[in-house]
């Protein structure tokens, strides 16, 4: 009997740091804009790595945008840290919105169906949900077992409602910049489960 293949036991997911975006409270959903972190963001992104100094990471994800590779750089620095790039779990692209104000964004998104595209060509919030499970299922489907998953406040979001139960809502919560929030792998699984059930009858309760 062939012994059984590893499999991915904990994920951290992490926001990345304080952007030159962010900190104007702007959208940026287009991965070929430049927008690097700001100085703070460097900072939380060094205070990140030095807390996980003593964690055996054996992957870190990242997405397309530049705020995400720069928070790796600085978090892993000199560490032999595999890298893969999950372009599912990108920043949506926000259509008329892009490049303009969060508040703006949020007030559009919370008095519309998640069926509802953004003027401009948008993203749905159930076409959001879609690829955010795609990038999960790609992170569960892993056989490192500690994995580092530095991407965005949406995709965090969601993967914490879907694991607690509450499930994709209107308007999300606003995740820390450079705070992990590990989901082990019976959690991510469940928030599979529950993301995949949601979009199958999308619907804000």
């Amino acid at each position: 009997m062939s012994p059984a293949e590893p499999l991915m036991e904990r994920a951290l997911f992490v926001r990345h740091g304080e952007s030159e975006f962010s900190v104007k409270q702007l959208v940026n959903g287009d991965p070929r804009v430049a927008c690097s972190l700001t100085g703070l963001g460097r900072q939380q992104a060094e205070q990140l790595g030095e807390r996980l100094v003593g964690e055996p990471l054996d992957l870190c994800v990242v997405t397309e945008f530049p705020r995400t590779l720069e928070t790796a750089d600085i978090v892993l620095e000199d560490r032999d840290v595999p890298r893969l790039v999950v372009p599912e779990l990108n920043d949506p692209y926000y259509g008329a919105f892009e490049g303009g104000s969060l508040r703006d964004y949020r007030v559009w998104a919370a008095s519309h169906g998640p069926e509802d595209a953004p003027p401009g060509g948008g993203e749905t919030r159930l076409a959001i949900a879609k690829r955010y499970l795609r990038g999960f299922e790609i992170v569960l489907a892993r056989s490192e077992e500690l994995i580092l998953v530095i991407c965005h406040s949406l995709p965090i979001a969601f993967a914490l409602a879907s694991a607690d139960g509450r499930g994709p809502r209107a308007k999300m919560p606003i995740i820390t910049y450079a705070e992990p929030h590990v989901l082990h792998r019976e959690g991510l699984e469940l928030a599979i489960k529950r993301l995949s059930k949601w979009t199958k009858n999308p619907v804000y309760r």
